[in-house]
């Protein structure tokens, strides 16, 4: 599809969408990509993101990175930051899996010590971490400590031995942001999560084994611990499950009736919103940090299992084999953060749908391990094409307020890709390229194939052309489980 003629061209991958464009676009938006990538993004991307450009209080610019393709509300890869005292909260600006994310664990193993025993490994890991839509996980929460997990996150799977005390420092937020309530969450909200902590869920989560194919930045990977090339890493993706979801749509139906009370033009009802410091803005983002804290620790319990896995077929501990927790990484998330705007230095409500943080060196929330460098950003491809590591930018700080892409985008529908993919065929071309696959369901597999997406470098390299984060490493895909 291509872009509105009024598209103008900022630099070689930034596009700017003038607040001329649309009748009540407050500001211009601007799409992060190569002229090939904006060529194939659809017409529904051009749409929303200048809708996003209408909301009350929006900052400098409505924003889509490279991945971007259509989604609810916002287009998927859609970044805006709102002022506190006259902006907006929008569960569309957020997701309905708050705090879906990505979480990178290192190894001291080798793709040789690895492939004799990666069926065994993953087979067991499919036993072990529950898979596919109403997967239950083996954490069983009295109501009190499901509200412990909603404040605490992380840290209460820590404090109940799932995990080193190390881990907290490699999450963003340290794995609990500030704020949570949940005495703002409904029964049915609470009744769909308290079973879930420990499990992948569905659609395109995944848990997957890889391999670090090429290191570009041997100084910032070795930070990261990444060593060499050949090392075995371990990428969990995943968020709140059912529970994120009962919260965003219970949170959609009150914000319909709070823009007529507040008096804000309805241009879409997918971007249902409130004023931030409202009642009702007020209790969402107090409610969707319960959801973004379960998130953290949901995949705080995984890779608690991971390390017990890999601990019974390699007969060492996780201490041994070096599992450490490279960083944790939100991608559906709004969250208070301070950047400078026309010249000021203002408290803003930044919505990343389906952007990563991306963290420049020196940034005082980072922890002190990634001070000198940047933050670890972590890009989940398709399970077929692959997986990258970026570091955060000072250019992201002072550009897309912090923000960058989350993945590779999907090109093709769901439905559509059940119709055209025939799931033999695609485990055995699976399996010809070095990938051993567990699938809960055959349909959820070929939904997620690699054709049903965009190219996963073209997007990393549009991101790293704009120095909004800078390559580090490109990890390769050998076994996967999906839900």
């Amino acid at each position: 599809m291509p872009a509105p003629k009024e598209i103008k061209r900022i630099s070689e991958v930034v596009w700017e969408i003038p607040e001329t464009y649309k009748k009540g676009m407050l500001v211009p938006a601007r799409i992060y990509a190569t002229k090939q990538l904006l060529d194939s993004m659809d017409e529904g991307v051009f749409e929303q993101v200048t809708n996003v450009a209408c909301l009350p209080g929006i900052q400098k610019y409505a924003l889509c990175m490279p991945d971007g393709h259509w989604g609810y509300g916002f287009p998927i890869g859609g970044v805006a930051a709102f002022d506190f005292e006259n902006g907006v909260i929008s569960p569309g600006g957020i997701g309905f899996d708050i705090n879906c994310g990505m979480r990178l664990v290192k190894t001291n193993l080798t793709i040789e010590e690895v492939k004799p025993k990666l069926k065994q490994l993953v087979d067991l890991l499919f036993q072990t971490v529950p898979t596919g839509v109403g997967a239950t996980g083996f954490v069983k929460l009295s109501n009190s400590q499901f509200d412990e997990v909603m404040v605490k996150g992380a840290r209460w799977c820590v404090e109940h031995g799932y995990g080193w005390k190390e881990d907290l420092e490699r999450i963003e937020e340290h794995g609990a942001i500030k704020g949570a309530d949940p005495s703002k969450v409904s029964k049915k909200a609470r009744e769909r999560g308290i079973d879930q902590l420990g499990t992948l869920g569905s659609g395109n989560h995944y848990l997957e084994i890889q391999v670090v194919d090429r290191i570009f930045d041997h100084n910032i990977a070795n930070a990261f611990g990444i060593e060499q090339e050949g090392q075995i890493v371990v990428m969990i993706h995943c968020g709140s499950r059912g529970f994120g979801h009962q919260i965003a749509t219970d949170y959609l139906k009150v914000f319909l009736d709070a823009m007529k009370k507040y008096g804000i033009p309805l241009l879409d009802k997918e971007l249902a919103c409130a004023p931030i410091d409202s009642p009702e803005g007020r209790d969402y983002y107090s409610a969707m940090l319960c959801a973004a804290n379960m998130a953290f620790a949901n995949r705080q319990v995984i890779l608690h299992r991971v390390r017990e896995a890999f601990e019974k077929i390699f007969k060492k501990s996780a201490q041994d084999l070096e599992m450490h927790l490279v960083y944790d990484v939100a991608h559906n998330i709004a969250k208070a953060e301070e950047y400078e705007v026309d010249g000021k230095i203002k408290k803003l409500l930044v919505h990343r749908k389906g952007s990563t943080r991306s963290f420049g060196p020196g940034h005082p929330e980072l922890a002190e391990i990634y001070r000198d460098t940047g933050q670890p950003v972590i890009i989940g491809g398709s399970m077929e094409t692959g997986s990258y590591l970026l570091v955060g930018t000072k250019r992201a700080m002072e550009e897309t307020f912090g923000s960058t892409c989350h993945g590779s985008g999907r090109t093709m529908s769901r439905h559509k890709a059940k119709k055209e993919i025939n799931y033999n065929q695609l485990v055995k071309q699976m399996e010809e390229r070095g990938i051993y696959v567990r699938s809960a369901s055959k349909s959820g597999l070929v939904e997620e194939a690699g054709v049903a997406y965009k190219n996963i470098s073209d997007v990393v390299e549009a991101v790293d052309r704009a120095g909004i984060s800078r390559k580090v490493a490109a990890l390769r895909p050998i076994g996967n489980i999906k839900g």
